[in-house]
C-alpha cells in the first residue's frame, strides 16, 4: 500500500483558504466581536467602579502615585495582576473586594486584601 502524496501548505494560506468560506469567515468576525465587546465590558467596569467612587481618573492616579495615563491603561487592560487590581479597587474607596468562583457547586471567596498582604510589597500600577 502506498501512502498518498502530502505536500506543505503553509498556515498562511491555509488560513486564507478557510476564510474564504463565507459560513467560517462568518464565524471568525462573531468570534472577534464578541472578544472585542468583552474587553469593553472590562473596560467599562473598571471605570465604573471608579465612577461609583466619585472619583476622576486623576485622583485615582493619585491615590496609586502613578499617573493618569496608568490609571487609563488599567481600566483598559484585559489581564492584570491581582494585587494591581486591588491596589486598584482601593484607589477608587472599594471596600471588601473579593472574588467569588463557583468550582463542583462548591461557592470559594477570595478575599482580595488577605491575598496582597501575602504578597512581598511591590508598586504594582
Amino acid at each position: 500500500m502506498t501512502e498518498p502524496e502530502r505536500t506543505f501548505v503553509r498556515g498562511n494560506d491555509h488560513l486564507e483558504r478557510l476564510l474564504a468560506d463565507p459560513d467560517i469567515a462568518a464565524e471568525v468576525a462573531k468570534a472577534h466581536e464578541s472578544a472585542e465587546e468583552m474587553d469593553r465590558v472590562h473596560a467599562m467596569n473598571l471605570a465604573m467602579i471608579r465612577k461609583a467612587g466619585q472619583m476622576t481618573q486623576v485622583e485615582v492616579a493619585r491615590k496609586l502615585g502613578v499617573g493618569q495615563g496608568v490609571v487609563s491603561r488599567l481600566e483598559n487592560r484585559n489581564d492584570m495582576l491581582l494585587s494591581t487590581l486591588f491596589d486598584y479597587l482601593v484607589a477608587t474607596g472599594a471596600e471588601g473586594a473579593s472574588i467569588v468562583v463557583t468550582v463542583h457547586g462548591r461557592r470559594i471567596e477570595l478575599d482580595l486584601a488577605q491575598l496582597r498582604q501575602s504578597q512581598p510589597e511591590q508598586r504594582s500600577a
